[in-house]
């Protein structure tokens, strides 16, 4: 696929090509891309050329990543003198700075402060999992933004980004492009990429996924066959856009679980061309397709997986992306919410916006809930009176968009997390109030 965009080094339109792990190709300026040579000898208007990769070298072509970058400067020209920097309460794998009882956890949104924020600055850690040296696990982090990151610059070396809005729009400034992600949207952000995050509009929530293992990619649809779930067409990446602005500007680098900051005199973001197939990309939650139960029971939760970061265990995942949308329920003599269940992965769930069938009461868009590996859950007691009279007839739940984070790893709770007024103390207790019901007298 190949694309022409314009130079878009003043005020941008956003622009995207579609496809999941597609070998793309796209040009600020026409000819900047190579023909049959992906390194020159000299690349069109005294660019550079600069592979990124994000598997080894050696990895099945399934699996193999790279884009090949066709820049103003080459990366390393974009590194000054590094320096460490405040990562305030941004907190990497392993963490273990707080004892809390292995208990349900849950707590109401953050309020988004009324000072200046960046998108960095604004990073609040709750939990951390696996460890983030050998490239296992995952940070879960709420982000809070009051202002736009002016001349300034992320590179995450040490995980590759997930940004679920809630609240706000984000314009994502990449090398590759730019991707305006809105709440019901999520945006992915490869390993080593640079990225400014600029607001669109106001003040903005959300969360964000720092996933340590193996690359978000498509979950196989075993017996559901080619069709529903999330559609690769429906992922977007950007097209070529560059900034070729000599201005002072910070260059932050996230590497080995701390912050680095470098001076440099000029924006990183001066890729004029690329082709390849990793690249940051957008996609809207409302167009996954979910499937269900048309006739009785309850299927597992898995059916909801818009996206997996695998692991070395097949069928067991690093990371799961769960979502829980707009959808029709219609099983006969089946209780509709989720079960009461203990799991071996270990969930991290957020609202975006509605209401959760499971928990009506206390969670609300914004807010987190946190039910590690084999701890007891499931629905609350006014869930569950409402469920077991309801009449079974063919119900959709709207306005709805719940998801989850979930992992194999126990996720450890951040100091920020455990002493949060945020955090609702009494949260482990919504069981206490589910009766005994037995009586051996009445079947």
């Amino acid at each position: 696929m190949n694309v022409l965009a314009a130079n878009l080094s003043g005020t941008a339109e956003t622009s995207y090509m579609s496809g999941f792990g597609n070998g793309f190709e796209t040009e600020a300026l026409p000819g900047a891309l190579p023909i049959g040579r992906n390194s020159p000898q000299r690349c069109a208007y005294g660019l550079y050329a600069e592979q990124l990769s994000g598997s080894p070298f050696t990895a099945p072509r399934a699996s193999n990543e790279r884009s090949w970058l066709y820049r103003i400067r080459p990366s390393i020209a974009h590194w000054g003198e590094l320096a460490p920097a405040d990562a305030a309460l941004w907190r990497s794998a392993p963490c273990r700075e707080a004892s809390l009882a292995p208990q349900p956890l849950r707590w109401d949104p953050l309020p988004i402060p009324d000072h200046a924020l960046s998108f960095i600055e604004g990073i609040h850690s709750i939990t951390t999992s696996g460890d983030v040296a050998t490239q296992a696990g995952m940070g879960a982090h709420i982000y809070l933004a009051t202002r736009s990151m002016v001349d300034e610059y992320l590179c995450n070396a040490d995980a590759e980004m997930m940004i679920v809005p809630e609240q706000g729009t984000l314009r994502l400034c990449t090398e590759f492009g730019i991707l305006d992600v809105a709440p019901a949207e999520i945006a992915v952000i490869p390993r080593g990429v640079k990225l400014r995050v600029e607001l669109r509009g106001g003040p903005a929530r959300g969360y964000l996924c720092e996933n340590y293992g193996g690359a978000f990619t498509l979950p196989e649809r075993g017996p559901i066959g080619a069709n529903c779930l999330a559609n690769p067409r429906d992922f977007l990446s950007p097209v070529a856009h560059y900034e070729d602005r000599e201005v002072p500007s910070t260059l932050y680098l996230r590497w080995g679980g701390a912050l680095w900051a470098s001076r440099i005199g000029h924006s990183p973001l001066d890729v004029v061309a690329w082709h390849g197939n990793y690249a940051p990309y957008k996609y809207d939650l409302r167009r996954f397709s979910p499937v269900g139960p048309t006739l009785f029971d309850h299927a597992d939760p898995s059916i909801f997986t818009v996206l997996t970061s695998p692991s070395e265990t097949p069928g067991t995942a690093n990371i799961d992306f769960v979502i829980f949308p707009d959808r029709w329920s219609v099983a006969e003599n089946t209780f509709r919410p989720p079960w009461y269940h203990m799991n071996i992965m270990s969930e991290f769930m957020g609202l975006i916006y509605g209401q959760y069938d499971a928990k009506p009461e206390g969670f609300v868009p914004g807010g987190i809930s946190l039910h590690n590996c084999m701890l007891p859950h499931g629905p609350d007691a006014g869930a569950f009176d409402a469920a077991s009279a309801a009449t079974l007839a063919p119900q959709r739940l709207t306005g709805t968009l719940a998801f989850m984070f979930e992992t194999r790893f126990p996720q450890q709770v951040t100091a920020f997390a455990a002493d949060t007024p945020a955090r609702q103390r009494g949260y482990a207790a919504y069981g206490a109030p589910l009766l005994k019901r037995f009586d051996p007298t009445r079947p």
